[in-house]
């Protein structure tokens, strides 16, 4: 796998209203701190554009030494409000003055306002309730657990798979990873449980097929009946992509789950928070989910989780039993709080939507005069990606993706590395409260990248 480079070199100087890039890059200052990271940290830790963060402010990133950067990594797409929104760090001075930062699931009245707040976006308020945790990979591990509990309790042991899709990412705990459909991501786990299925995923670039009868056709080829199914698991949208779900297939997904009482848990913590141009992605496909895992924008800011979903299924479990030690730690809690109205207040959902608007046109157009290497140009509100091919084949070019990515960074736009099942796609997800102005700047340096690599 291709790497960053930490040699210094020579690059263009460059000043906007948003960019500025003075110095070699990287910084030769900088390579200390990398140092001392590499001599304390495992390897796995680097992988990022080679940039010490100083600052992080709505859609401006700076270093040290007076870099800065437009931001369209979003921390991995958790700041969906912008870095450091006033009413985010309004909102966690105050907690801090309370002197109480930790509460184990001791109640508090915040937690009782976030999990309200939660349900009120929700399907169904009456019907839904909220699981707060503190990870994307803990709230999927627990819809697992939900779902399998849910399975075996109402209809016995032989109600037992879980059914995830090929090329999904749904964490790193064991779990997660066992649902996840990349086969090097859990090559450390040995034999894998046949309990978790994967199917093909209709994206129309890897799978062609993109109609339900793929799925049924799969699934009875591997011997399994959606009677014996517990629970089927999708991203809302994979995040090798993004790759959407076809709504006709969501919708026939769905009713084939209503048929077999096959708990639908849709994986939101990349996708949920206005990111797509509504509230969560699944809003796109007209389907109701039974339960929904929550990560990343949730807060924009502090790690926290949740799982939203069914009461019937919610409440399997007695009090003191499905906990977590940092569930609604009061920080992360209000944090959310803040994040919530700020979506709201701000209509960052319709934001994004609008603003996806100026950019998928402008990422199309550059799919086209580039096709010979772009294999395909997805996205929805403010989260697009571009697929690097080698020519004229769907082969992953993971190197060349790298050097687009890495000639963004040299010109003052800074994305996270590269991702897809061969580090092939080039991934757009700016915070939602980026100007159009900055955006459009973005787009034009992307551009000028792409000349420079192909």
């Amino acid at each position: 796998m291709a790497e960053y480079s930490l040699e210094p070199i020579e690059v263009e100087k460059i000043t906007t209203s948003y960019r500025t890039i003075k110095t070699k890059l990287p910084v030769p200052e900088s390579l200390v701190i990398f140092k001392a990271l590499e001599e304390s940290e495992p390897r796995s830790m680097m992988g990022m554009p080679p940039v010490i963060w100083e600052r992080a402010e709505d859609f401006i990133v700076s270093d040290p030494w007076g870099n800065r950067w437009i931001d369209w990594s979003s921390c991995v797409l958790v700041a969906n409000t912008g870095h450091g929104h006033p009413s985010i760090k309004a909102a966690l001075k105050e907690q801090i003055d309370r002197s109480m930062i930790a509460s184990y699931i001791f109640a508090y009245e915040k937690r009782a306002e976030l999990t309200g707040a939660l349900q009120e976006v929700s399907p169904d308020p009456s019907d839904y309730e909220v699981f707060l945790l503190s990870t994307g990979s803990e709230a999927i591990e627990n819809c697992i657990k939900l779902a399998k509990t849910y399975a075996m309790e109402r209809h016995g042991p032989g109600k037992k798979y879980i059914v995830s899709f090929e090329n999904a990412f749904h964490g790193r705990t064991m779990g997660a990873q066992l649902a996840g459909g990349i086969p090097k991501l859990k090559a450390w786990i040995g034999e894998c449980t046949p309990d978790f299925v994967p199917v093909p995923f209709p994206n129309g670039f890897w799978t062609e097929d993109t109609c339900f009868d793929l799925f049924l056709k799969t699934i009875s080829e591997k011997g399994i009946s959606g009677k014996e199914i517990a629970g089927l698991l999708t991203e809302s949208y994979q995040g090798v992509g993004p790759d959407f779900l076809p709504v006709q297939y969501a919708k026939d997904m769905e009713s084939f789950c209503r048929e077999h009482d096959i708990v639908m848990i849709f994986d939101e913590v990349q996708a949920g928070f206005g990111r797509t141009g509504k509230m969560f992605c699944f809003e796109h496909y007209g389907v109701t989910p039974d339960l929904i895992a929550c990560g990343k924008g949730i807060s924009s800011s502090l790690p926290l989780s949740a799982v939203i979903g069914r009461k019937e299924i919610m409440e399997i479990y007695p009090p003191g039993s499905m906990t977590s030690t940092h569930s609604a730690s009061p920080l992360c809690v209000v944090a959310a709080i803040a994040n919530l109205k700020v979506l709201k207040e701000e209509s960052l959902a319709q934001r994004a939507a609008d603003l996806g608007n100026i950019l998928m046109p402008e990422l199309l157009r550059i799919g086209k005069k580039y096709s010979r290497v772009i294999g395909s140009v997805t996205g929805k509100g403010l989260v697009a990606g571009l697929r690097i091919v080698k020519p004229g084949t769907k082969e992953p070019d993971g190197d060349t993706a790298l050097r687009i990515n890495t000639a963004c960074f040299h010109r003052g736009l800074l994305m996270f590395a590269p991702v897809g099942i061969g580090g092939e796609c080039i991934k757009i997800a700016p915070p939602l409260t980026i100007p159009e102005e900055a955006l459009c700047e973005g787009i034009s340096v992307l551009e000028e990248a792409m000349e420079e690599v192909l």
